[in-house]
């Protein structure tokens, strides 16, 4: 019924006004190019910071797992400072891990026997964009 009024109004009209009608009537639906071009780059983007910062942040988890089977072993109090470093880095160095050096293994003896890091990570993005990580763990050391 609707139909057939829209035909006879606009029977005498011109091509435009029934075009008119026919746009109101079917609503546009969809992405449009552009659109999911301006989606695409984006995901790309944040793709690749992910890809550039994810990283930095397993890294982090092996030096704190270094650490904690490090402050786990019996008698680790016990130990020098020079031993309890080269353990710390020959776990690292199975891990891959190649951001922490020796200067950046802390030894503290406030609160009791900890052994720890600090360390920065710096991680070139783009042009001269870089992403700056500071990371810093310490742990109590076992008897």
């Amino acid at each position: 019924m609707v139909q057939i009024i829209n035909e006879t109004r606009y029977s005498t009209g011109t091509f435009w006004s029934k075009r008119k009608l026919e746009m109101k009537i079917r609503k546009q639906r969809g992405l449009t190019l552009i659109g999911f071009v301006l989606v695409l780059v984006m995901t790309v983007f944040i793709a690749f910071i992910g890809m550039r910062i994810v990283p930095m942040y397993m890294d982090y988890y092996a030096v704190v797992s270094a650490l904690n089977g490090v402050a786990a072993e019996r008698g680790s109090s016990r130990l020098s400072a020079g031993q309890l470093r080269l353990k710390v880095i020959m776990r690292l160095q199975v891990s891959y891990v190649e951001s922490v050096g020796e200067r950046d293994i802390k030894i503290s003896r406030q609160g009791g026997l900890k052994l720890g890091v600090d360390y920065e990570v710096r991680q070139h993005i783009i042009g001269n964009l870089d992403v700056v990580g500071k990371f810093s763990k310490y742990v109590p050391l076992a008897n």
